[in-house]
């Protein structure tokens, strides 16, 4: 049963913050000594562990390095992992905006599949986030989406009903993961459409 208190809960990269910069994979390809396409093969199959918080950044780089047959020391680790974490800092300006300014109508919170690491740069980077109502990153929770706990740890932080809850993600996966648990979805593909789809779903005053 809804307790009729409207949170917008949004995903972080696609939505409000823009995907991988273009050029980020040759770029640590290229650190790494392995061709782009077999490091790109093995950074995002292995991914889910570091995002989940099951691997610390060493752990994850070690991993995808390991299956390349490669190794490095931990100096070539960490510029892997700096130009990594910098892949993913840049934000729409406009999407932060809307954002903040829902919270005069919604609560507003974030669930965003992010490793631990990547997350305490992104909060020093981007200082708005902590003013959100809540803030999920799967690093911190461990559970990434489309886990259905990642969900259930926003429902149960927010002391929320699910039907509460209007979730926000640019990939139909994880919005269908999100209606699985009691949440309403919304597939994100442009902030015009997303602010009609708000303006119907949020209750009348």
């Amino acid at each position: 049963m809804s307790t009729r208190r409207p949170v917008v809960l949004f995903d972080l990269f696609g939505v409000i913050a823009c995907h991988q910069r273009p050029g980020a994979l040759d770029e640590m390809a290229a650190l790494s000594g392995a061709p782009t396409d077999a490091f790109t093969t093995a950074y995002w199959t292995l991914r889910q562990s570091y995002d989940a918080g099951r691997w610390t950044a060493p752990q994850y780089w070690t991993a995808v390095l390991g299956s390349l047959s490669l190794t490095a020391g931990s100096g070539t680790i960490e510029r892997l992992r700096l130009a990594d974490m910098d892949s993913w800092s840049r934000v729409d300006d406009r999407m932060v905006t809307y954002v903040r300014s829902l919270r005069e109508h919604a609560e507003v919170a974030l669930l965003s599949n992010i490793p631990a690491d990547h997350a305490d740069a992104f909060l020093t980077a981007q200082p708005w986030v902590r003013d959100l109502d809540h803030v999920a990153f799967s690093g911190k929770i461990k559970a990434a989406k489309p886990d259905p706990a990642a969900f259930r740890h926003c429902i149960a932080a927010m002391h929320a009903a699910p039907a509460d809850f209007l979730f926000v993600d640019d990939r139909a996966e994880n919005v269908r993961a999100a209606q699985a648990t009691g949440m309403n979805g919304h597939v994100f593909t442009g902030r015009e459409e997303l602010a009609a789809a708000v303006d119907t779903w949020l209750p009348t005053p």
